[in-house]
């Protein structure tokens, strides 16, 4: 194995590189567009959406306040995750940063069952080494096989978001 410490059917999860960069963005643009057919409006994609993701995933390879983990090897993810290490709002102490999780993608659904948890799991040791004591994980509401794989890694949801239209007149 590369980096990570631990593999599900021989993937390893490890740093991401500049190579991971296109097939992360492929990831996460059919995730999108799954997304979007059940909340058109909150999750409907720019028309560059590829490009402008490509673009912002290079610039986080690197970014000391990101953890950016990938399943597989150069060529063939199969999955990633994307954490951000950041202090919680004012108003509240957790006690540590927080790792704010918001680009998390397995190439196949069925997926999530073994490299969602080991993907989580990793970025959290890392995030922990880092300073943070919790992470948060967004997740689209209908998206039940992540939801199933962030139950069994111990996560419960803190929070939810609702979203409506507001007419123009």
């Amino acid at each position: 194995m590369t980096t990570g410490e631990s593999a599900v059917d021989g993937e390893p999860t490890r740093p991401a590189t500049p190579g991971d960069i296109d097939d992360v963005a492929a990831i996460a643009a059919d995730r999108r567009r799954e997304y979007e057919t059940h909340q058109p409006r909150f999750w409907r994609q720019a028309d560059d959406a590829l490009t402008r993701h490509k673009a912002y995933l290079g610039g986080l390879v690197d970014a000391p306040d990101h953890i950016f983990l990938v399943a597989g090897e150069p060529g063939r993810v199969s999955g990633f995750v994307l954490g951000r290490l950041l202090p919680a709002p004012p108003v509240y102490d957790s006690g540590g940063l927080t790792c704010l999780v918001d680009d998390f993608a397995v190439q196949h659904p069925e997926a999530w069952a073994a490299l969602g948890p080991l993907l989580l799991r990793d970025l959290s040791r890392i995030a922990r080494a880092r300073g943070a004591v919790q992470v948060v994980v967004v997740t689209g509401r209908h998206d039940e096989p992540k939801r199933q794989a962030l139950e069994n890694s111990g996560l419960g949801v803190a929070s939810e978001w609702w979203t409506a239209p507001i007419d123009p007149a």
